[in-house]
């Protein structure tokens, strides 16, 4: 009997005990949610509305930004900064039927490296960048596994099942194909369940005593889970982090851990994504701008709030000293201040 193995069975036990802790909490008021409630609140971003929106307005500024010598990065910062995806969205239908052009092109023309990057990933939907983000991971020679797991590990069923949409409508290739085209093994079969919800198609599909272990983390349930995460400490002795990282090792180690850390505490997983791309010599900027741009009108109030937790120092101080150049400037507007 593998490690893995007595390792779900102990989950299992711990996901009985929560059904029944469940039962007993339950007021017999007919309504659901016998759970506490979650640590992930959502509505947390930086990025809020702009008062007194003029979508025509904004894109003559920018028109104006990019126009003739040189180009205003600074006028593009204040405004793309400071608006909504929805806000984006009307300025760029603004500025095809004023300037006649697309936004997206003239500023790729006009912006290079990664401020271009922050760039162009504000002014697409989010489902959209997803998508585009895991394209990129998977094209080419080798794949970033690391954006592979923190979106698919991240987002939710109802996230996901959109992201699936927009990929096929802009590659013409369904998702799970391509992540199976790019990856192997394991770690292959974790991410195809995150896309096609596993825990539905039960062991019958898979039968590994990994994807049994994947069957019960796939429930995607926050509040299910947090308690079934507290009976397996309980039952085992220890966390079901400690678990993973005694069990498992390398892309199949991160994704697990991903989906577990996403469940407790989503801001503070976020957090430590960005702590890990800036710590040290160098910058994962991938990561960086991935988080930065997807997080800004979500949950970057709450991921703030747990990088000061966790390090001691702001996310801002962090940005500061890690970036430069036009890059920092539009990376702190979007961090929303010191504080």
């Amino acid at each position: 009997m593998s490690v893995i193995w007595l390792s779900f069975v102990l989950l299992q036990s711990a996901l009985s005990q929560a059904w029944k802790s469940s039962l007993l909490l339950y007021n017999g008021s007919g309504k659901s949610c016998p759970f506490p409630p979650p640590v992930y609140i959502g509505n947390r971003g930086t990025v809020t509305e702009a008062a007194g929106f003029n979508a025509d307005e904004d894109a003559q500024r920018l028109r104006a930004a990019m126009k003739g010598a040189g180009t205003d990065e600074a006028a593009i910062i204040d405004i793309l900064a400071h608006r909504t995806i929805a806000q984006r969205q009307r300025i760029k239908e603004a500025y095809k039927q004023t300037v006649g052009k697309d936004l997206a092109d003239d500023l790729s023309s006009e912006l290079s490296g990664n401020f271009e990057k922050v760039v162009l990933g504000l002014l697409m939907l989010v489902p959209v960048y997803d998508a585009y983000e895991l394209r990129n991971a998977i094209k080419g020679a080798g794949t970033e596994e690391a954006c592979l797991i923190d979106i698919l590990a991240s987002r939710t069923n109802a996230e996901i099942r959109t992201i699936n949409a927009f990929y096929k409508k802009e590659y013409e290739k369904d998702l799970e194909d391509a992540v199976c085209g790019d990856t192997s093994g394991m770690f292959q079969r974790v991410l195809v369940s995150l896309l096609t919800d596993i825990y539905e198609a039960g062991e019958a599909r898979w039968g590994t005593d990994e994807v049994k272990f994947l069957t019960v983390l796939c429930v995607r349930n926050q509040n299910h889970l947090q308690r079934v995460f507290k009976e397996y400490q309980k039952i085992s002795g220890r966390d079901i982090e400690e678990s993973i990282k005694r069990e498992m090792s390398g892309c199949l180690e991160d994704v697990f851990l991903a989906i577990v850390k996403c469940m407790k505490n989503k801001p503070a997983f976020f957090a430590e994504r960005l702590y890990k791309s800036m710590k040290g010599l160098g910058t994962t900027d991938s990561v960086l701008i991935r988080i930065m741009v997807s997080r800004a009108e979500i949950d970057m109030l709450d991921i703030k709030a747990e990088f000061l937790k966790m390090y001691g120092k702001t996310l801002y101080s962090f940005i500061k000293g890690d970036t430069s150049g036009d890059y920092r400037k539009i990376l702190l507007e979007l961090c929303g201040g010191e504080q």
